[in-house]
Order: C-alpha cells, then structure tokens, then sequence
C-alpha cells in the first residue's frame, strides 16, 4: 500500500483523512439519532437542543484549542486562521464536548446523566475517522515512533513505525464488546457506561501518546496526555460517588 491514500472527487485529490472523518461523523450521528428514536429515555426538545448544541460548541473549539497547543511554542509562529483551524485532536474535542454538555445542562436545569446513549455511536465515528487515519500515513500527525518490534509498518517514510492508528480501532473495538456485555448483562446507574468508555479511553491514549511524535511540555508528557490525566481524574471522582448506588442496583 502507497501511503497517503487519495481520492480524486471533482478534479480535486483529497486525503483519506478528511473523507473519513466526515463519513464517521455523519454515520456516528445517524446511529445516535436511530438509538435515540428506540430509547425509552425521553428528552424534552429544549434539553435536546441545549445539550447537541453544548456538545457541538465544546468539542469544536477543544478540538482545535488543544490540537493547536500540541506544540504551544510554535503556536504563534507564522500564525494563519487556516493552520489554526487544520490542527484538531479527538481527546480535545472529547474533554470540552463534556464540559459544554455540563454547561448547557445547568442552563436548562437538567440533573440527569446523557451520555449513555452516544458512548457507541462515538466509538463507531472514531473507528471510522481512524481508518481514514492509517490511511494517511505520516503526511497527518497521526501516526508512531520508529520501531523494530513486529507491528512496525512503513507509513510513507524510510522508517517502519508504530501503526497507533489501528492500534487504537482494535482497543476500540475490545472496550465496544466490554461496554456492551456490561450493557446487556449488569444493572448500573444513569451515565456509568459513558464514564467507563471516558476513563477507559483517556487512559488508553494517555499510554498510546507515549509511542507518538510530542512536544514535551510537563516531564516528558505532551499537551494531550496532560489533558488525559485532567479528564481521568474527573471520572474516577465520578465513578467513585456511582459505585454505591451501581452496587445497589445490582443486588
């Protein structure tokens, strides 16, 4: 395979990337709406609205904010709307698409957990926009280190590295049949599936960036991984204040 892969649409060549991560945000929301019709969960319309628009907000600007403070020290060197705009990082768009959704929630005055509903629809998105990811190779910052162990895969370059792209759809995939076994076969608290896939995921890429290109910012972490422990941290508060009422229910 020649990396990056490339479609031509319209006379135009156009990076897998892009394409990808349009085609899981568009499928990811389908599977969400088609969730939200089959759940017994109903939400007035001024809640639904208030929180798709939280969350919207919130991911959108954390998903450039932090993918542009990867590297804060070049931030403001040659400094263009278009460059600004091209730098976006899910774990931005992921930890402030929450914290819009906290916001909008106490604007409406709505105390109960939302998130259970869109954890495997964004799994689903993020496997998509991943593919589209691998696809790209090195030519998008979303790829390994060097590596002579036997995942090493040459991505565009001399050097065989690590492909974190597919390592991530396979954890992905793995916490998708977690989630769903605990789904079907437990008895939990609103909002308990939401918090196992933010812990779970965060922590995975707080590891998975050790094995990436990074500016080290804080000891030998990067911005994401920073991010990473803020968020981790968050949820074992949550889910420490869930686990009585998670053990209640499930007696």
């Amino acid at each position: 395979m020649d990396f990056p892969v490339t479609f031509h649409i319209f006379g135009k060549t156009i990076l897998a990337h892009p394409l990808f991560e349009a085609g899981g945000m568009f499928l990811g929301m389908r599977y969400y709406f088609y969730l939200k019709r089959k759940s017994k969960e109903k939400l007035s319309f001024n809640t639904s609205a208030a929180i798709l628009i939280g969350a919207t907000a919130g991911a959108l600007i954390g998903s450039k904010l932090i993918g542009n403070l990867e590297n804060p020290y070049t931030l403001f060197e040659n400094f263009t709307i278009k460059k600004f705009w091209s730098n976006n990082t899910i774990v931005g768009g992921l930890a402030f698409g929450l914290l819009g959704v906290e916001m909008a929630k106490k604007i409406v005055h709505h105390k109960e957990s939302t998130g259970d509903l869109i954890v495997f629809p964004l799994i689903f998105a993020i496997i998509i926009g991943r593919i589209g990811c691998f696809l790209t190779g090195i030519y998008e910052e979303t790829y390994g280190i060097p590596t002579d162990s036997v995942f090493g895969m040459h991505l565009g370059d001399q050097y065989l590295r690590h492909p974190v792209a597919l390592y991530e759809i396979a954890f992905l995939i793995l916490l998708w049949i977690g989630l769903k076994f605990i789904q079907n076969h437990k008895k939990y608290p609103s909002g308990f599936i939401f918090q196992l896939f933010m812990i779970s995921y965060f922590t995975f890429r707080f590891f998975l960036d050790f094995i990436k290109p990074r500016v080290e910012i804080m000891g030998n972490m990067g911005t994401i991984q920073i991010v990473c422990i803020c968020v981790i941290i968050y949820y074992i508060y949550k889910i420490k204040n869930t686990s009585p009422l998670y053990l209640n229910h499930s007696r």
